[in-house]
């Protein structure tokens, strides 16, 4: 015969099962589940400016917007921004184990001679990054990409996938 008692306190972070077993074993199994409440941050309303601005942007090269989220705020804010810049060294330029978000306008030459600029927005959440970050930042992207109206929106896990073929592989799906 078994019999289970499940307690679950108000803060919902474990639970703990008691197992009643008939050759008078007991195990007491912890797990942690996830928090019910997850926060959705909001985009800094200068930040949503920018990047309009950065949407219609005139520059025929590559450029990024890199975006992270203030804790203490629970604000999107602006990260860094630049002008020129290629996915390698933009890849050298996002933390190894921080989350950001990047709106980036890349210089696209199509195979049929034709070169576009689509704004791609990119979520890097890499591996090893603190739980409760990456909770964070997913809890809040799609928020982000509605917010700045994104269409194209990829993810990686690690900052050295961040490559133009990487991205080129992507954008062949929106041909």
């Amino acid at each position: 015969m078994v019999s289970m008692h499940r307690y679950l306190p108000s803060s919902a972070h474990h639970c703990h099962t008691t197992l009643q077993l008939p050759a008078a074993s007991r195990y007491q199994l912890s797990t942690t589940t996830m928090s019910e409440s997850l926060t959705v941050c909001t985009v800094d309303k200068d930040l949503l400016q920018k990047l309009k601005k950065f949407r219609m942007r005139k520059e025929t090269t590559n450029g990024a917007i890199v975006m992270k989220i203030d804790k203490d705020k629970d604000l999107v804010v602006l990260d860094e921004e630049y002008e020129d810049i290629s996915l390698d060294d933009l890849k050298d330029e996002l933390p190894e184990r921080q989350p950001r978000y990047v709106v980036y306008s890349y210089k696209y030459h199509h195979d049929d001679g034709r070169i576009s600029y689509p704004l791609c927005f990119i979520f890097s959440s890499p591996a090893g990054c603190k739980p409760e970050q990456q909770m964070m930042y997913a809890g809040s992207k799609n928020s982000l990409v509605k917010d700045t109206e994104m269409t194209k929106v990829f993810e990686i896990r690690n900052t050295e996938d961040l490559t133009e073929e990487w991205l080129k592989g992507k954008l062949a799906f929106f041909r």
